[in-house]
């Protein structure tokens, strides 16, 4: 089975393993693991932060970021299929106490004109607007840096906070070709995910002004996410930094092909997701009966992920399974 459910399915590399075996560690709840206070200082200077925090996920780093910088019954804006709104299980609501608007957007991107709609600065305390890049939904689609700039003022315009979940910030940049603190440094908060495209088995970092982070250690305690020696997975997430992010670029060569095996326009194809409808609701069978396991993007879609573990031969093979069993059903 040729496995592009997700990129979240990689298994650490035999450097990866050397790596986390070999960390030096301490106790992180004292502040004395060195590869994780390591990983937290090269991370804030990649992002264009002051500080950052080590955290197992990126769910529980999106929900210490929206706790830090919130009061309840305030707004959470975000696009309406945005990870943080669809897939952690009301967090903000359940957390935070946070009213949760979710907005149509054409590829996943806020629009100053949504802000405006939804965000009245004279109903209530500050609220946030949650930014994804890439757009997991729309088909990992990355943020254009002048729209990113200007949905971010006008959230500040209106008293809100700016929240960039960059689960697959990478992958960002390197298809667009900028340092991830281009979009990074703009957002309040930013919390990155190296289980997915980076390969990690975990970990997840949550970055921004040194008081944020200060304040983010209580939901880190609260939600249960303070460790010990926490240097080996952070171990793992240095090791991505060097090896595991130049490499997303074959990923998304990878991807662009098999969109063009399987007569998709790979110009849709701006990272490592190949979208693909799925009008009858039973392309995920048909593609596993063929041999190849695929995703749900979202309603009515499919997603085929390439990632660390799939080879220039599995997707030749994907594109002989896909094109016969499920594009060409269509």
């Amino acid at each position: 089975m040729i496995d592009l459910r997700s990129d979240t399915l990689t298994k650490p590399t035999a450097g990866m393993r050397a790596a986390m075996a070999a960390a030096e560690v301490g106790d992180e709840q004292y502040l004395e693991d060195p590869t994780t206070n390591e990983l937290q200082r090269r991370m804030a200077e990649l992002l264009g932060h002051e500080a950052a925090l080590f955290l197992p996920t990126a769910t529980m780093a999106n929900q210490a970021a929206l706790r830090a910088q919130t009061k309840p019954g305030a707004v959470l804006l975000a696009e309406e299929r945005t990870h943080i709104l669809v897939y952690e299980w009301g967090g903000p609501a359940i957390h935070s106490g946070l009213i949760m608007r979710g907005v149509r957007a054409q590829a996943g991107r806020v629009t100053p004109e949504h802000v405006a709609a939804v965000l009245d600065p004279d109903l209530g305390p500050g609220g946030i607007v949650v930014l994804e890049n890439t757009h997991r939904s729309s088909g990992g689609r990355v943020w254009p840096l002048d729209e990113f700039e200007a949905t971010a003022a006008a959230a500040r315009e209106r008293g809100a906070a700016v929240h960039l979940d960059g689960a697959r910030l990478f992958n960002a940049s390197v298809a667009a070709g900028r340092a991830p603190s281009n979009w990074a440094r703009i957002a309040d908060s930013v919390t990155i995910c190296f289980s997915k495209g980076l390969g990690c088995p975990t970990g997840a970092i949550l970055a921004g002004s040194s008081a944020l982070v200060e304040r983010a250690w209580e939901s880190k305690y609260l939600l249960g996410g303070a460790l010990r020696q926490s240097g080996i997975l952070a171990a793992a997430a240095l090791y991505a930094l060097d090896h595991h992010v130049d490499r997303l670029a074959d990923d998304h060569a990878r991807a662009r092909r098999l969109a063009e095996g399987i007569g998709i326009d790979p110009a849709e194809v701006e990272t490592n997701f190949v979208a693909m409808p799925d009008p009858y609701g039973d392309g995920i069978a048909r593609a596993a009966d063929a041999g190849v396991a695929l995703g749900e993007l979202r309603p009515g879609w499919l997603r085929a992920v390439t990632h660390l573990d799939v080879s220039d031969d599995d997707v030749d093979a994907a594109i002989g399974a896909l094109g016969s069993r499920v594009v060409n059903t269509v």
